[in-house]
């Protein structure tokens, strides 16, 4: 099991953080590098609890699917998306926000596990680790200058 941890400071009102982080609209456009887009689902607007979405994106040059589900929801302070199916064994996001002042914090607690024994968790260490790091920074940081 990998678990990748982010925390980052926002500018901005809780509320509005945690909807820019649960806005399908704006995921497909941060996403635009992985031609992502909703095939199933909740296919715009926000998603919530019990609502599930499948995305597609192109990601090291093959097209995956991805379904999750919204697993546990407590506005504006957490929101869980758990994968239905895809391509991981298995795969758990979890959101918190944090409001101190005028600056929200955000913490991305995101754990998974890869299929293919040994060879995925070579291919875990050497390339997705950092790969879903810099796509879940980069959604962080387009959330941010969002507000501005």
């Amino acid at each position: 099991m990998t678990t990748i941890r982010l925390t980052t400071h926002i500018d901005a009102p809780i509320e509005y953080v945690f909807d820019r982080s649960r806005d399908i609209d704006f995921h497909k456009n941060t996403a635009s590098k992985t031609q992502e887009r909703t095939i199933a689902g909740v296919q715009s607007g926000y998603i919530s609890m019990g609502e599930t979405v499948t995305w597609k994106g192109k990601h090291f040059g093959l097209w995956l699917t991805h379904e999750s589900l919204i697993t546990a929801f407590e506005a504006p302070k957490y929101f869980v998306d758990e994968m239905i199916t895809g391509n991981f064994k298995n795969f758990k996001h979890e959101h918190y926000f944090t409001q101190t002042g005028n600056t929200t914090i955000m913490k991305d607690a995101l754990s998974y596990k890869v299929p293919y024994g040994f060879i995925g968790v070579i291919f875990d260490n050497l390339f997705l680790k950092s790969y879903l790091t810099r796509f879940l920074k980069t959604r962080n940081a387009a959330i941010k200058v969002s507000f501005h």
